[in-house]
């Protein structure tokens, strides 16, 4: 039986440039070895000094990596970070008017900081979380994640391993750290003012002193390992535009024969392979030419130059 409680205090004061975070954490709780501190990315932003006058839009250009989807006035966005979130992160609430709050620079370095810092003044061994508040594409609502974290076990694989009866799980691997954050918010609120949790009762989660793991990071999909790299209406657009700067959010090109099986589904054309087998051909109508590169671009293929040939070759894009 595994007892799991989660301590959230009252009693911190509003956070500020050059304010000591682990200061303010110890004057309202004790810790012990094995507890995980858990740090909203706010008060976190606060104090490295990301607040800056303007709105979200003012600041959105500098904080995203790329688009990946807009609606209206709401924009989804892949930050520096690699972190997939609405308005890349920032935030206009909880702070001044006329201010917003843009991610820490480094989530993962500020995590280590925190937990150096608890280490060395108390001389407890904890891990840390940095949160902040991420939708799901397919639920309504939100909830928090971890974007941010040293000395814990991020995941934990089960690959491998059997069931009570006796099946093998393949995939399984539960993000810890996102479960944390999300226990954690519960006991935090939105308007509780409470910018610290301590979660206890997992201490196996918690790595020895002096190994502060991956962090965060190791929970983000590099941009085209997901299958989600744009919004629906995005996709299409890129495709069609066929820039080589957006073809990497497609993913890994497909296979020769699935892209072929798309093209004469698609268009009723005859698809054959280059003589190396490295490259399709296909004759298409005049019309369907560029409808044809558009799918193509979106399977990881791009047009090869063929002089004096009515027909289209194609080739997957090479890393």
């Amino acid at each position: 039986m595994t007892d799991l409680s989660v301590h959230a205090p009252d009693g911190v004061p509003d956070v500020r440039a050059g304010d000591d975070l682990v200061g303010l954490l110890l004057t309202v709780t004790d810790l012990l070895d094995g507890d995980i501190v858990v740090v909203t990315s706010k008060v976190v932003s606060k104090a490295e000094g990301r607040v800056q006058r303007g709105t979200r839009e003012d600041a959105l250009a500098g904080e995203t990596s790329r688009v990946v989807a807009r609606r209206g006035p709401t924009t989804i966005a892949r930050t520096h970070h690699g972190l997939t979130l609405a308005a890349a992160g920032i935030d206009a609430s909880n702070v001044e008017l006329g201010h917003v709050v843009l991610l820490p620079e480094d989530p993962d370095a500020s995590a280590r900081a925190v937990r150096a810092a608890v280490r060395e003044r108390t001389g407890r061994n904890v891990g840390v979380v940095v949160t902040d508040t991420a939708g799901r594409a397919w639920r309504e609502g939100q909830t928090d994640i971890a974007i941010g974290a040293a000395g814990l076990h991020v995941m934990e694989q089960y690959a491998g391993r059997a069931d009570a009866h006796g099946n093998e799980l393949a995939v399984t691997a539960p993000a810890v750290a996102d479960e944390v954050a999300g226990v954690a918010e519960l006991a935090q609120g939105k308007l509780g003012g409470r910018p610290f949790a301590v979660v206890r009762g997992r201490p196996d989660l918690v790595l020895p002193p002096g190994d502060d793991g991956p962090g965060a990071a190791a929970l983000v999909r590099p941009d085209g390992a997901d299958m989600f790299g744009y919004g629906s209406r995005e996709a299409v657009v890129a495709a069609l535009r066929g820039d080589s700067a957006g073809i990497a959010p497609f993913g890994s090109p497909a296979p020769a024969d699935e892209l072929a099986s798309v093209l004469t589904g698609v268009f009723g054309t005859s698809v054959r392979p280059d003589a190396d087998g490295d490259g399709l051909w296909c004759a298409p109508e005049a019309a369907d030419r560029r409808a044809m590169v558009a799918v193509a671009f979106a399977h990881g293929w791009v047009t090869v130059p063929s002089q004096g040939s009515a027909e289209v070759r194609f080739r997957p894009v090479t890393p």
